[in-house]
């Protein structure tokens, strides 16, 4: 997506952020849709995400299985879940950044909240 594209989309949406909406509809879990909502939340990793889909594709072929693709997919539909949902993308944050506090039971707590988080987007992309 264009970058004033991209300003125009999230200014656009910038009133259900507070409110705890969705940003877009959730993609389908295909490759080039997965792409694009990616190219809307988190551009800076799309290199990562065509990374991780060589490394799924080229494992699919060598063990002949789909399963590699699969799990590629699900792993991407999840992260893109967390980041178009501000909801969940803020307690993503807030627990990432008290993963390494110097209270372990801090720590653990944020530990959980982190598991619930990915628990939670995963259940919603698989539907």
């Amino acid at each position: 997506m264009e970058a004033e594209h991209r300003v125009v989309f999230l200014a656009a949406t910038r009133e259900y952020v507070g409110q705890g909406h969705e940003l877009f509809a959730r993609p389908e879990r295909t490759p080039d849709a997965l792409r694009a909502a990616l190219a809307i939340v988190a551009p800076g990793r799309l290199d990562e995400m065509q990374a991780t889909k060589d490394d799924a594709f080229t494992k699919a072929v060598e063990w002949q299985s789909l399963s590699p693709v699969r799990s590629w997919i699900l792993t991407w539909a999840r992260d893109i879940e967390i980041a178009r949902r501000p909801d969940l993308s803020s307690r993503f944050a807030h627990a990432q950044n008290r993963l390494e506090h110097e209270d372990p039971a801090t720590a653990r707590e944020a530990l959980r909240e982190l598991s619930a988080v990915l628990d939670e987007a995963m259940k919603a992309v698989r539907g």
